[in-house]
């Protein structure tokens, strides 16, 4: 029996969404890549969160491919197989003992929690690595950094045949190169962007834990150009891990992706902000001469 009394809550979550609707009308039939990593992802209450968030986008009609990282559960089975860690400009260092790890993790613990944590919100996924249907073959990225791959060749094909079947793909960042014998282990952001720009994506959504690109002062940067972004870098501002991710934003772009939003995944709700309201929740990065898909561009 329906409650007789409606309260200020249900009144806040129907104008909400009133508001919301436009939104979404925009968004119908669009293309969002999501790359999920993080803390966020070894938390239940997070991950279950991030699954309703891509559920939802799922079912007003937009195409969500969810790109995954795991770099604490990589860690902590390296340190329980001891085998040391090293980084090079935020990549991993990755020789043939690390990328076995690696493809053990994100391909089968990390990309199946995931997978379930989606189904468990009422969705349809299904978990892939780059290694499926060659969606993601690679050279080496640098000498330096050992089995860490560069994608030169996108299959997107099986993602296309994924979501016009409503189901939602989630990729493992693991790929085959030009030898079908090696295995390499890609930045998640860099897989990320190139499943975005192979697929000509709407958004591509890199979640993090910072609140974005900052300036000089400190200050979160809500939008951005390319110019920008290489300012930025030339004077040192951007580094560490956030080069990996400005990098791919700039690729993507130059690959026909509308726009890159760094988003603050410890936002609850971050990629529904982002896309359905006004006001994101990080800093989007955009072609100074986009047309508008949003209020926000």
């Amino acid at each position: 029996m329906r409650p007789r009394n409606m309260n200020k809550d249900w009144k806040a979550t129907a104008r909400t969404l009133s508001e919301a609707l436009p939104y979404m009308q925009r968004y119908s039939g669009a293309i969002v890549v999501v790359k999920f990593g993080g803390n966020a992802m070894g938390d239940a209450d997070a991950m279950a969160e991030f699954a309703r968030d891509i559920v939802l986008m799922r079912q007003v009609g937009v195409n969500p491919i969810v790109v995954h990282g795991g770099g604490p559960m990589i860690n902590e089975m390296l340190r329980k197989l001891d085998i040391k860690s090293e980084f090079v400009r935020g990549k991993r260092v990755t020789d043939q003992a690390t990328v076995e790890v690696v493809e053990m993790v994100l391909t089968g613990l990390v990309n199946k929690r995931i997978v379930q944590a989606i189904m468990d919100e009422g969705g349809r996924a299904v978990g892939l690595s780059g290694k499926d249907d060659d969606l993601m073959v690679c050279e080496a990225d640098d000498p330096e950094l050992g089995f860490v791959g560069r994608p030169i060749e996108m299959n997107v094909q099986v993602l296309r045949d994924l979501f016009t079947a409503g189901i939602i793909p989630v990729v493992a960042p693991v790929a085959t190169g030009m030898d079908p014998l090696e295995t390499f282990n890609v930045n998640g952001d860099t897989a990320a962007g190139a499943i975005a720009g192979a697929l000509k994506a709407d958004r591509l959504l890199l979640l993090t834990d910072v609140a974005g690109v900052k300036d000089n002062s400190g200050e979160v940067m809500t939008e951005l150009v390319p110019d920008d972004i290489r300012k930025l870098t030339s004077e040192g501002v951007i580094a560490g891990g956030m080069i990996p991710k400005t990098e791919t934003a700039l690729k993507a772009l130059e690959e026909g992706v509308r726009a890159v939003v760094i988003v603050d995944g410890r936002v609850p709700n971050a990629c529904l902000l982002e896309l359905f309201t006004e006001h994101g929740s990080g800093s989007m990065i955009r072609q100074p001469d986009l047309p508008p898909l949003t209020p926000r561009g």
